[in-house]
């Protein structure tokens, strides 16, 4: 489903890093984890490029949403899943202002769930130069 992507999973929550980046190696992808924005931020400039970036909004110092604008406004652009359990209705809005590589999913979710907007978002991506679509 996800065979070889390369995923940054962020969130601050251990239990939670770990629950997200276990069912995305289940799924067949390559993870690499961040324990905050500060960190996703790190992962990005040094273990990208990445197929894929699942991040908390929430986390201390620099949110994911924080983290994600920052990578696009040096020029680094990944599909990203946004997560968060914060009822701020501004959320939303942020991550589809994003573009149509974000999606944004409210914890708590299933990892059914996680893994269909992984694979929608992988699906969707142009495929590496010298590849061909068939």
């Amino acid at each position: 489903m996800l065979s070889g992507a390369r995923v940054l999973v962020a969130d601050d929550d251990p239990l939670l890093l770990e629950s997200v980046a276990d069912a995305l190696i289940s799924l067949g992808a390559d993870v690499i984890r961040a324990t905050s924005g500060e960190e996703l931020v790190e992962q990005l400039a040094s273990e990208g490029p990445f197929d894929l970036v699942v991040t908390d909004v929430g986390m201390p110092w620099m949110s994911g949403l924080m983290a994600i604008h920052a990578a696009r406004s040096a020029g680094i652009r990944q599909a990203v899943i946004i997560m968060t359990a914060r009822e701020d209705e501004r959320i939303p809005a942020q991550v589809q202002a994003l573009g149509p590589d974000a999606l944004f999913l409210r914890k708590p979710f299933g990892l059914s769930e996680l893994g269909a907007a992984a694979s929608m978002l992988l699906e969707s991506r142009p495929a590496p130069a010298g590849q061909k679509d068939e």
